[in-house]
């Protein structure tokens, strides 16, 4: 059975799946490792006053809403996804969390954004261009409905670079292939960014790399790995019983504080070329 990244097709999940795809967006970014990326390149980006941002594939608006939670934030802060459940849980929390007056949460097709030339001052694409169908599409439609002089961010990982420690280092790193693959439709498109901004109109202004890093205790690649095993075992990459011996042996490193777990991430800071 092929991999299937349950994010690009997410509309295909069960409801027993997307409750642990749901769990997984909102614990990510609790995580204080993955916030501190996230307030990173946001505290890069013109925020101030009746500033419209626009966040493509905003999943739960677990990051939206955190931006919205900024000191001094007095815009409008918009989120597109294609799952209508999670646009459901995340209009749902924006209410909970009193953030509805500066929150808009609606379907959308990240390849064909319902908006006009020029809407927004920043446009967001937060772990979304791993798992696009068509990623130049969607870096086009972010370059096309942000104003001149705005700002387009790409934050994701490069997902090569995913690794979790293993005694069988042969076993380990088809594991590590096979959650890459299992999870994530372009798991290798950061690597391509600098060609394919230019090709999409868009200009590079600042970009860096960081590596989120676990050793001894996890917490952010404990939900990964949680969440992403089943697809590893549904595509039969790989022996489910060999998957559940990694799974469990990841577990008890964690419960013995010998555990470690390691990916890349880059960000990329971008204007239109208009």
């Amino acid at each position: 059975m092929a991999a299937r990244d349950p994010h690009r097709f997410v509309n295909d999940l069960d409801e027993e799946a997307l409750g642990r795809v749901v769990a997984r967006l909102e614990s990510r970014a609790r995580d204080a490792v993955f916030a501190e990326l996230f307030e990173k390149y946001v505290g890069r980006l013109a925020l101030s006053g009746a500033v419209r941002v626009l966040e493509v594939g905003c999943g739960t608006g677990a990051m939206l809403r955190m931006l919205a939670r900024q000191t001094g934030f007095s815009g409008l802060a918009w989120g597109v996804d294609q799952s209508s459940h999670f646009i459901a849980v995340a209009n749902r929390l924006a209410q909970e969390e009193n953030l509805g007056g500066c929150t808009v949460f609606e379907v959308g097709d990240a390849h064909e954004l319902n908006f006009p030339q020029a809407s927004f001052d920043v446009v967001i694409a937060h772990t979304l261009i791993s798992h696009v169908a068509n990623p130049a599409e969607v870096l086009r439609e972010m370059a096309r409905v942000v104003r001149p002089g705005g700002t387009v961010a790409v934050f994701d990982g490069d997902y090569s670079s995913l690794t979790y420690a293993y005694p069988d280092h042969v076993f380990g790193k088809h594991m590590d292939e096979a959650l890459a693959t299992a999870t994530f439709n372009n798991p290798l498109i950061m690597r391509d960014l600098p060609r394919l901004l230019r090709e999409c109109g868009l200009v590079l202004t600042e970009a860096w790399g960081d590596a989120v890093t676990e050793i001894g205790k996890g917490s952010y690649f404990k939900s990964f790995a949680e969440t992403y095993v089943p697809y590893v075992k549904r595509s039969q990459m790989l022996p489910e019983e060999a998957v559940d011996q990694w799974l469990a042996y990841q577990r008890q490193a964690m419960a013995e504080h010998i555990f470690l777990a390691s990916c890349n991430y880059y960000t990329y800071l971008t204007s239109p070329a208009r």
